[in-house]
């Protein structure tokens, strides 16, 4: 199965570990085109993203609903194996999950978690959005679909972008969010626990303070079981990399991996 990978190279790599980028739910490498990896790259580092199976421009589109978080952590070896030595990995949201989880077994220098799925999975999320959109729930259940979600452009600022981003942004992104994995939904659920204990891997973990996927608590959570204090960023929603503010959320990334000596 082919995958899409995308890259930005500087002329000048200053920093020998390359950083692959690993989207979301319904998003793919595109997500990190217009800000992170033009960034990363004038930083010095060589960026790459890619799309998992049935994302962006990857195979797979006809099996989507039908892959496991398993497939996901495969495609991240896929590409993470390619490389002269193991990547920085930066996963948000459910790429975050992917992340972890691939961590589990491998080694990385270092792993950024942006917005990531929690240490204890997603059912605090399951319940507010039964609680607040009990119609969405059903349709998502009945249809074994995810884009009930994000199905309209008012559904994707609620769930993804900040009030105050400017409209046309959140239809520009909004346009390319595709549907999601039913199955792998139901992992996060329940079958594929992260096990935070497995990874060896030094890890940083950022929220942010209006996302209406993860809470904070959540988040914070996350940042203990991974031995240090999470990072929240105000004024900020869930498509962390998307938002006015990014480059905030870039710079802590970069400043860690300094730290890091990575």
């Amino acid at each position: 199965m082919k995958l899409e990978v995308v890259s930005r190279v500087p002329t000048l790599v200053r920093h020998p570990s390359p950083a692959l980028f690993v989207h979301g739910a319904w998003h793919g490498a595109w997500c990190w085109e217009k800000h992170f990896m033009p960034y990363f790259a004038e930083q010095g580092y060589a960026t790459y993203a890619l799309s998992l199976r049935g994302h962006g421009g990857s195979d797979g589109a006809k099996g989507l609903r039908r892959y496991r978080v398993k497939d996901y952590v495969e495609d991240l070896g896929r590409v993470a194996s390619r490389f002269p030595r193991p990547p920085i990995l930066v996963g948000h949201s459910l790429g975050g999950h992917v992340v972890q989880k691939y961590l589990e077994a491998s080694a990385s220098p270092g792993a950024v978690l942006m917005a990531s799925v929690p240490v204890g999975g997603i059912v605090k999320m399951l319940k507010r959005l039964v609680r607040i959109h009990p119609w969405l729930f059903f349709k998502v259940n009945f249809l074994f679909s995810l884009w009930p979600f994000v199905s309209t452009p008012a559904m994707a600022r609620e769930m993804l972008f900040s009030e105050d981003m400017e409209r046309r942004d959140v239809e520009e992104y909004y346009a390319k969010l595709q549907d999601e994995s039913y199955f792998c939904f139901l992992d996060m659920l329940a079958f594929a626990p992260i096990r935070p204990r497995r990874v060896k891997t030094p890890v940083l973990v950022i929220g942010a303070e209006n996302d209406n996927v993860f809470y904070r608590r959540d988040i914070r959570k996350t940042g203990r079981a991974y031995n240090h204090k999470a990072v929240i960023l105000a004024n900020t929603a869930h498509d962390i990399m998307l938002e006015k503010n990014w480059r905030q959320a870039a710079d802590i990334i970069l400043g860690w991996l300094h730290g890091q000596n990575l």
